[in-house]
């Protein structure tokens, strides 16, 4: 991990406590197989259209 994290151009630490994670176990062997645990673009809800009656 340290590695791949250099080899990308440096770390990216959380600067306050609310920016720090809990992350669970399952989540920490995905990251150190390679994996990002945070989507870089999140997918939102879409509402239902409303009808046009």
């Amino acid at each position: 991990m340290l590695y791949k994290r250099i080899n990308t151009g440096g770390f990216c630490w959380p600067r306050t406590t609310e920016e720090a994670l809990e992350i669970s176990e399952d989540q920490y062997q995905q990251l150190m197989q390679g994996f990002e645990i945070l989507p870089r673009r999140p997918i939102h809800e879409v509402p239902p259209p409303q009808s046009l009656l």
